[in-house]
């Protein structure tokens, strides 16, 4: 397809009022289990076909704007695709029920992902730090330890909801435990 050829306009024109309503696979002309892989060959195959540098000598601002415009998006969809925990929340978002108000994925979606995820493990590196600890001590169910490092948590987060039920949760099988029995003579 040629700059000048007025069918390649014309797609350019109904492709760019289109992406709007088009979630970032459609964008890539992917399905949503593509590969990392596919995802990337799939943004360097229409990165291609519609940089606009290969636009810049168009007489058509029309025609330039347009393919800004869809090639914005297509970079879009390669930055959340690309990247493993928003991808899983952008799909998450769109097979949901607000599907058509999730189609782009936000800077408000991805503050909203880090709170989450804030909440999970601590906002601090020391609470985050003494929370990875204690996990790994409850793994190996060392109650004490967790419970320590869970008590060293919640001093740099005293409002953690999650440190404070892996606490209880700790306190709970350290109550269960059985006292240790000492044999005399």
């Amino acid at each position: 397809m040629s700059v000048a050829d007025p069918q390649f306009e014309i797609e350019i024109q109904l492709l760019a009022q289109a992406v709007d309503e088009m979630d970032y696979y459609q964008v890539l002309k992917v399905n949503q289990d593509a590969t990392p892989g596919q995802i990337k060959a799939a943004y360097y195959r229409e990165s291609r076909v519609l940089h606009p540098d290969r636009f810049y000598q168009s007489s058509s601002e029309e025609l330039k704007a347009n393919v800004l415009k869809v090639y914005k998006r297509i970079t879009e969809a390669y930055m959340v695709l690309k990247d493993y925990e928003k991808r899983n929340k952008y799909t998450q978002d769109i097979n949901g029920p607000e599907r058509a108000s999730r189609l782009r994925f936000t800077e408000e979606s991805e503050q909203e992902q880090k709170k989450e995820k804030d909440e999970q493990t601590g906002k601090t590196p020391q609470a985050k730090q003494c929370y990875r600890q204690a996990i790994l001590d409850m793994q190996q169910k060392r109650w004490e330890k967790a419970e320590r490092s869970l008590k060293t948590a919640l001093m740099y987060e005293p409002d953690n909801e999650l440190f404070k039920q892996k606490l209880a949760e700790c306190e709970k099988n350290i109550a269960e435990k059985p006292a240790p029995s000492f044999k005399i003579g």
